[in-house]
């Protein structure tokens, strides 16, 4: 029999840097009432010159410890969750293991984008369930800035940077009670980054078509997000063995506020249980639903015997969800 595996400590970082919308009006042609209205989007955070994803999983990993009163040498595992890794090769999580000073956790990045750090977690979950590792260390940590192409405005409006950090291990307090991973890659030519792989190397070329930039098909991604993350929501839901209504606080990823509104409104989940703030940080993808749920845990958003649902969507595509009890 398995056992049960929970939250041991949450902490999160986001970059100083604030970008306003109207400070974006400058850079290209948009505006804050159309950037609110279309996105519910006011700021987002930019990460300092020469701040790296690492660096960013470095300080929600130390607070996330903090928060459990762990070490790093008590952690078994390092998965870092990003689509902005610090280079392609080696993993970001290699790198935050020498970082952390943690040498003794097997170490390795997770890529399914927006939804990386529910796969993240449900991975976790499974080397603790079965008694190979002890305590696990999930981050979802990402510097999109890096990655936006600042002239495309149906893009560059969206994305901001920063870093969420969970450590999970044997406990019944914040329990893990049921997961859905899904994907689909027929979809992948929706939400994509073309250069930078082994299938369009970096060249002249490449950098000049702006290629290593965010692409992303807007309209279809909405309908797939929608459709994906209610499901998953209401699949979690089922095998956790609970009602939509029992849900005290819906965490999602925070990609725009109407895709948020539909997701809910199918799974029959008031909008006032969902926990926001994508007005503050934007879609920090991989970093989203761990900053909320950090956030919605320090503000008594979720208490001691609530039902949390997290629920994501990404490139891929791929998207998730989970039901804890708190």
């Amino acid at each position: 029999m398995s056992s049960p595996v929970g939250f041991l400590g949450l902490g999160f970082y986001v970059p100083e840097k604030i970008l306003t919308n109207a400070e974006l009006e400058k850079v290209v042609e948009t505006s804050d009432e159309w950037i609110r209205t279309r996105t519910g989007i006011s700021q987002r955070r930019i990460a300092a010159e020469g701040e790296n994803t690492s660096d960013l999983a470095l300080k929600a990993a130390q607070a996330a410890l903090a928060d459990a009163k762990l070490t790093p040498q008590d952690l078994d595992m390092i998965l870092v969750a990003t689509m902005t890794p610090d280079m392609p090769c080696p993993s970001t999580a290699c790198i935050l293991q020498a970082k952390l000073g943690a040498p003794q956790a097997a170490a390795m990045d997770v890529a399914a984008a927006c939804s990386g750090f529910v796969y993240g977690l449900v991975m976790g979950q499974q080397f603790v369930a079965c008694g190979t590792y002890r305590h696990v260390l999930v981050i979802g940590a990402e510097v999109l800035s890096r990655v936006v192409d600042w002239t495309d405005r149906s893009t560059c409006v969206l994305f901001g940077d920063g870093a969420g950090a969970a450590v999970i291990g044997p406990t019944t307090r914040g329990q893990i009670l049921s997961t859905h991973l899904g994907s689909d890659g027929t979809k992948a030519d929706l939400l994509k980054v073309p250069a930078g792989g082994v299938a369009q190397p970096a060249s002249v070329q490449s950098v000049e078509a702006r290629a290593h930039y965010l692409k992303m098909n807007g309209g279809e991604v909405f309908k797939c997000a929608v459709r994906g993350m209610s499901e998953a929501a209401l699949k979690a839901i089922e095998k956790a063995g609970i009602q939509p209504e029992q849900v005290k606080c819906v965490v999602p990823h925070q990609a725009n506020i109407r895709i948020i509104e539909a997701v809910v409104e199918r799974a029959g989940i008031p909008l006032e249980k969902v926990y926001l703030n994508v007005d503050r940080y934007g879609n920090m993808s991989a970093a989203s639903t761990i900053v909320a749920l950090c956030e919605a845990v320090k503000e008594g958003r979720i208490k001691k015997g609530d039902y949390a649902l997290l629920v994501a969507f990404g490139a891929g595509l791929t998207w998730g969800a989970c039901v804890v009890k708190w």
